[in-house]
């Protein structure tokens, strides 16, 4: 099946235990991929596998993740006391609830809705399922409208450049929506408006555009995609409303940005995602989406519940997920308010861009961008350096125990491979000249070298970390 591991884990019928060696259970083996007839005590069960953790990178030293690693230890606290808590389950947890619907009314807000204290919205598991939502109701809006008009509706697509995240060709692989990828063009690396204008017709549900690219951390230029749209509706007809995937930049750019114009202020975009863990710094688990207005969201894709206690419309595409993001999220809001997050994004950038510019000074690297967008930067070796590649780069860095991933562009600039740093809240000057001192003595290395490194790195690295 699909989710088969490539190759056969390394599963031996048992394992040791490790435990104090005057406990009971020291020395006892244990079943790796089956149950035990027995388990073991709670305190010997969290030695072994805190043990095996052990393997596991430095959160804080991933740089290929946006995903948060560090959160102040009060919000952590906060998680572990709730928990329990179910989402879903309004009527149960109806502070919880409320929790979500401020944290809708505040996000409203920095996107300047309309009617932010009436706003349309909700959370969701991250970013992706946002997206998706986001997604169907845009399918929803079109095909309604075709059948108003008496038009066949079997055929939707929607417009995206190739380096939009993957959960958006699963939204279209999954909900028969035909993908218009944009291809990359030269030094071109995102959608630009007359693209996105080109690939559009009849059948086109929308067209996204990505606040801050995972590919390099570039903003696409929302302005300039409504503007040409506007002027594809005068001239043909054709209304294509935008969604905005800001799972990155739709908690950057309000604070550091806060004069660029990308959101609901344009009156084409219709819906907006973001994700709550990766700048809006809580822990994995929660995601946001919100559209323009009421009539944005189509009535038939909300479902009433009313098997839990009383009755709760719901949008989404999980059901039972817990209520802890949400409510980190209200609590990171609550404490660090506008000036707090502002001083945080501000500080990631100006971490990205001191590492960029050092970066460039080293001399073999070529920046692809600066980091003075999203707090993220991609790097090429210049064309000269044919004794190692990226992923040699890569790899030495491994070995100081950062993970700073190389990977190939997509389509048209297959050719481009590149490293991506990625540049959170946790992360300092002083871990950046950290890397920045492991770089350079990496880099010595691989520049006295007489000839090219022996075998390519590239096939071992498949896994793109968004």
């Amino acid at each position: 099946m699909g989710l088969t591991r490539k190759s056969a884990p390394h599963c031996p019928a048992t394992a040791t235990a490790t435990a104090p060696v005057e406990h009971p259970e020291a020395g006892i083996e244990l079943p790796k991929c089956r149950l035990a007839e027995k388990g073991l005590q709670g305190h010997t069960a969290y030695e072994v596998i805190s043990n095996e953790l052990l393997l596991d990178g430095q959160a804080r030293l991933n740089l290929a993740t946006f995903v948060t690693t560090w959160m102040p230890s009060t919000a952590a606290k906060l998680m572990q006391d709730t928990a329990d808590k179910n989402m879903i389950d309004k009527d149960e947890y109806p502070q919880t609830a409320e929790f979500e619907a401020r944290c809708v009314n505040i996000i409203a807000d920095l996107w300047h809705a309309d009617d932010a204290e009436h706003a349309t919205g909700c959370s969701t598991t991250g970013s992706s399922e946002a997206a998706m939502l986001g997604g169907l109701a845009l399918k929803w809006r079109w095909r309604q409208r075709r059948k108003a008009e008496g038009k066949p509706y079997d055929k939707p697509n929607l417009v995206t450049g190739t380096n939009v995240q993957i959960c958006w060709e699963k939204f279209m692989r999954y909900w028969d929506v035909e993908p218009k990828l944009v291809p990359m063009e030269g030094d071109s690396y995102h959608l630009t408006a007359e693209a996105a204008v080109a690939h559009c017709d009849e059948n086109t549900i929308g067209v996204v555009a990505v606040l801050g690219s995972t590919m390099d951390g570039s903003y696409e230029p929302v302005g300039e995609v409504a503007a040409a749209l506007d002027k594809l509706q005068a001239d043909t007809g054709l209304d294509i409303p935008i969604h905005v995937d800001g799972a990155s930049g739709g908690f950057v750019a309000p604070f550091i940005q806060p004069d660029l114009v990308w959101d609901f202020r344009i009156p084409r975009v219709q819906s907006i995602n973001a994700s709550g863990h990766k700048y809006g710094l809580v822990y994995p688990g929660v995601g946001w989406a919100l559209w323009r207005s009421k009539e944005a969201l189509p009535s038939d894709l909300i479902f009433d519940v009313n098997y839990l206690g009383g009755h709760m419309p719901t949008f989404a595409l999980n059901f039972s997920r817990p209520g802890s993001e949400v409510i980190a999220q209200y609590y990171m809001f609550t404490s660090l308010g506008r000036a707090g997050y502002t001083r945080v994004m501000q500080n990631a950038q100006n971490v990205a861009t001191h590492l960029s510019s050092e970066i460039e000074k080293l001399g073999p690297f070529r920046l692809i961008s600066k980091g003075d967008e999203l707090p993220v930067f991609a790097f090429t070796l210049k064309d000269e350096v044919t004794n190692y590649t990226v992923y040699d780069v890569s790899d030495r860095l491994r070995q100081r125990g950062w993970l700073v991933p190389a990977y190939s562009f997509p389509e048209n600039r297959q050719d481009l491979s590149v490293l991506r740093i990625v540049v959170r809240a946790g992360m300092n000057m002083d871990m950046a000249e950290m890397l920045l001192d492991h770089l350079r003595a990496e880099m010595e290395g691989l520049e006295s070298l007489d000839g090219p490194l022996p075998g390519s790195k590239a096939e071992r690295h498949e896994a793109f970390a968004h």
